[in-house]
């Protein structure tokens, strides 16, 4: 049997796996929103020691500017889980990415911590909402059946922001000052806006619902299959964000990176995620989830014990950091298409934003425990990073049973 039995005749569901015109535009669409926020989000920390100088941050003082938009994010997902399937989609995005941009560009005039602590928590309470509604509109405007590959497209925006969007901003910055950045992206939240008022249609696969209430919720989170999906999405992003904010110290300081080429490992890195991800949205429309994330956790785990536990010799940082990107790419474009398929159409709103809050607060709880098991020497070098990539290897193994046991479960309920 198929994993996904919308389609009930296997020779036309292998007929009808490419997006229609009007699918590639609300999907092309939507991967300039996530490009947009993820950006968003991805270039300040590059940009600290441009801004800490001028406004008189402590760099010591950085990583709570990065916080400040994460917990954000986390809490406006979780409240947003009570209002977003009341609204039309299409009026809900717009409002977002209207506070997005207006906030984004407040940082511009940040004359102090204050200040661009305050920006940066407001684009975080609209940042969050963004991506949860432009999943859930990906899933009401694409059939399951096609839903891998205009995910992996839409997450797809990622490593566009990492191969070309920091670069840019850091370019912007070494021209006109750590402020143009801020302005830039901006404006191009304000081009999302337009497109999404002039190309985009409200999803015929959503009808509006009551708000979301506390004992619904509760209701909600008790059903197996959300608790499940849940759980999963917890531990793809607990298992990578253990790592993740370390990966730069490590190759530098453990193994002897030279600092000018970690431009090129992240470059190779964003690249083999984004050809991974446009992989795995097809694998796993053809051979359903469970393979694909065992393909990306092997990637995973592959980095993880040669890379950065055991240090073998023929895994340098660019092949470490390709394998970890990539492997994570691929799993987060399986588990995120089979989640896509947990809730009714009614309650997608409601259900993506439950899920960006708790990935929101996994990375975060991955971040603290990293920063709570690792220590450095004089030298700099981190001392403990064996017990981090091991962590990380045990949640990764949940993971491929989680979406074996979610994957079963909806193809019995469908």
């Amino acid at each position: 049997m198929r994993p996904n039995s919308e389609q009930s005749n296997p020779k036309d569901a292998r007929r009808n796996l490419h997006l229609t015109a009007e699918e590639r535009r609300v999907v092309g669409l939507l991967a300039f929103v996530q490009f947009v926020n993820i950006l968003d989000f991805m270039m300040v920390m590059p940009l600290g020691p441009d801004f800490s100088a001028e406004l008189g941050i402590p760099t010591s003082n950085l990583g709570i500017i990065g916080g400040s938009y994460t917990l954000s994010a986390a809490v406006t997902g979780l409240l947003s889980a009570f209002l977003l399937d009341r609204f039309p989609r299409k009026t809900a995005l717009m409002t977002v990415i209207a506070g997005l941009a207006l906030s984004t560009a407040a940082g511009a005039f940040s004359t102090g911590l204050a200040s661009l602590l305050a920006a940066r928590i407001v684009a975080g309470a609209f940042g969050g909402p963004a991506s949860a509604l432009a999943l859930a509109i990906v899933a009401d405007s694409i059939p399951v059946r096609k839903r891998g590959r205009a995910l992996a497209v839409v997450m797809g925006a990622f490593s566009f922001a990492s191969i070309a969007g920091v670069p840019a901003g850091l370019e912007m910055a070494r021209h006109g000052g750590w402020r143009a950045p801020f302005i830039g992206v901006g404006c191009m939240a304000l081009l999302a806006l337009l497109g999404t008022y002039f190309f985009m249609q409200e999803p015929s696969a959503h009808s509006k619902s009551p708000a979301l209430k506390w004992r619904k919720l509760i209701a909600h989170l008790s059903n197996r299959d959300t608790a499940t999906a849940l759980a999963l999405a917890a531990s793809v992003m607990f298992s990578g964000f253990i790592v993740i904010p370390n990966i730069a110290a490590f190759v530098q300081k453990n193994l002897d990176f030279p600092r000018d080429q970690m431009g090129m490992m992240y470059f190779v890195g964003g690249i083999a995620s984004l050809v991974s991800m446009q992989i795995a949205g097809r694998t796993t429309d053809r051979l359903g989830s469970t393979l694909t994330t065992w393909i990306g956790t092997g990637c995973v785990l592959a980095a993880l014990i040669f890379g950065f536990a055991l240090h073998e010799p023929g895994f340098t940082p660019i092949v470490i950091t390709a394998l970890f990107m990539a492997g994570t790419s691929i799993r987060a474009i399986s588990f995120n298409t089979l989640n896509s398929r947990v809730p009714t159409p009614n309650e997608r709103g409601a259900f993506m934003s439950l899920q960006s809050t708790v990935q929101h607060l996994a990375s975060a709880s991955g971040a603290f425990v990293s920063s709570r098991l690792l220590t450095s020497n004089a030298n700099g070098r981190l001392i403990g990073f064996e017990n981090v990539a091991t962590i990380s290897v045990i949640v990764s193994l949940f993971v491929p049973f989680l979406v074996r046991a979610l994957e079963r479960r909806l193809a019995t309920r469908n």
